[in-house]
């Protein structure tokens, strides 16, 4: 099948570098005139693209759409093209984006209790730690890089901490996640290396800790992952007793049969979903902030009076405004079903389009306009059902420290150059900037922020 616009319209085009700035005029076209769209992909591969809200919600929750790939129709060779550069020759399939019940069920029962809000609270010192210095490092210089130079460390350091990854091999994940954001939406080659050395680092480390958890006393009781690692007079290579990647590894040893392949694809995945994703996040909502400076104003006034419910309803409506997930990941139809007066077959792909949904004026009073206050906002940023985001209270946690922290401390920060010559990654699923130069006056012994 090929595209089949609206008889009276002209479809517009998708993917291109144009399209890239700014998607938001060809979705509310496509939520007009053609909200379940079949197109040919840059990749090759067909896939329908779904635009309305509605239609979204019931797409990321029907369990018709399986996100296991052994359900696509399409040739083995093109398989490759549905997923993460890499992930199947490093055996990184079995992670909880690509499965679906019931071992979806069992992994994410694992590991969500690394993300409860109580977890989360007791790591909300240590990102504010992170985010101090890193800003430490160029507060002094009047401008920045803000993705180089701060988005992007940021997540990278944070899931290293709570995963368990000792600091002095931190800088080596910086260097693959990079290789991976650079080249996401280019040559898959780079991409496939970073993610087999990622897979072969994971592998070893969970060895190591598996081999140190076997030398250590008896663990805590059953049932509990521990806290965050680096805790006070805690050594800077975490303790089998302190880190996410220990619990999985005790847990699996207790009888929740987590396979050592599974907990590095879970390792990997949880890398892999919680950086790129809140790099994104910090990226585009500061650049949403300077950008709409009546907005901004309103959220520093919140800021230096103390309060933090603007901050709170800011961020989730960064999200839903300009959110860091454009397309949610591949879905398969498991059977013949009927989205948005479609009939979509068995072994289709399904992409649900997250930044046309949160658009949509059915769903969202004035959804073009940016309002950090809007309080009716069910937005689809972190996806919808069983596969809803595990890592979005560390994502909000890290989103609303970096934000608040960069206006506090930088309180005349403004854009370098033109906004028009921006430039956003190419790629299918993330949005995000290429870079963000900013300036501002040069930090002079500013008192520190204190945790949002």
């Amino acid at each position: 099948m090929t595209d089949q616009p609206h008889p009276h319209h002209t479809a517009p085009e998708l993917f291109s570098w144009e399209f890239a700035t700014n998607p938001y005029p060809a979705y509310a076209w496509l939520r007009e005139h053609e909200p379940v769209h079949r197109t040919r992909l840059p990749s090759g591969v067909e896939a329908w693209l779904v635009t309305r809200y509605a239609d979204a919600k019931q797409a990321l929750a029907d369990p018709r759409l399986s996100k296991n790939p052994a359900h696509h129709d399409e040739p083995a060779h093109a398989k490759g093209k549905t997923g993460i550069p890499g992930e199947r020759k490093a055996e990184l399939m079995t992670h909880l984006l690509n499965i679906d019940p019931p071992d979806h069920t069992r992994l994410r029962r694992l590991v969500s209790k690394a993300f409860t809000p109580r977890r989360v609270a007791e790591f909300a010192p240590r990102v504010q730690e992170l985010t101090n210095d890193l800003i430490d490092r160029f507060a002094a210089e009047g401008s920045a890089d803000l993705i180089h130079d701060f988005a992007f460390p940021l997540p990278i350091y944070a899931i290293c901490d709570l995963l368990g990854v000792p600091r002095e091999d931190q800088d080596d994940f910086r260097d693959w996640a990079g290789m991976m954001i650079r080249h996401g939406g280019g040559p898959r080659g780079g991409v496939a290396r970073s993610v087999k050395k990622m897979r072969a680092y994971l592998a070893d480390l969970i060895h190591r800790k598996r081999e140190a958890l076997s030398d250590a006393p008896t663990p805590p009781p059953a049932g509990n992952l521990p806290g965050p690692p680096d805790a006070p007079g805690t050594p800077d290579t975490p303790t089998p007793t302190e880190d996410l990647l220990s619990g999985l590894i005790r847990a699996s040893d207790q009888g929740e049969h987590l396979t050592e392949n599974e907990a590095a694809a879970m390792a990997f995945i949880l890398l892999f979903a919680g950086f790129e994703t809140t790099v994104n996040l910090i990226g585009n909502g500061t650049y949403a902030l300077l950008t709409h400076p009546e907005q901004r104003a309103r959220l520093e006034k919140s800021l230096a009076a103390g309060e933090h419910g603007l901050l709170e309803t800011g961020v989730e409506e960064l999200l839903r405004y300009d959110g860091p997930v454009e397309l949610a990941t591949w879905r398969f139809a498991t059977r013949p079903l009927t989205l948005g007066g479609k009939d979509i077959a068995a072994g289709d792909p399904v992409l649900v389009v997250l930044a046309a949904a949160d658009r949509d004026p059915e769903r969202f009073a004035d959804p073009d306009v940016l309002d950090l206050g809007r309080r009716d906002n069910q937005h689809l940023g972190y996806g919808h059902g069983i596969h809803y985001c595990l890592g979005a209270p560390l994502a909000r946690l890290e989103g609303q420290t970096a934000l608040a922290t960069l206006l506090t401390r930088l309180p005349d920060l403004q854009l370098a150059g033109d906004p028009a010559d921006l430039r956003w990654r190419g790629g299918l699923i993330m949005r995000g900037l290429r870079t963000l130069p900013v300036e501002f006056t040069p930090e002079r012994l500013r008192p520190h922020a204190q945790t949002p």
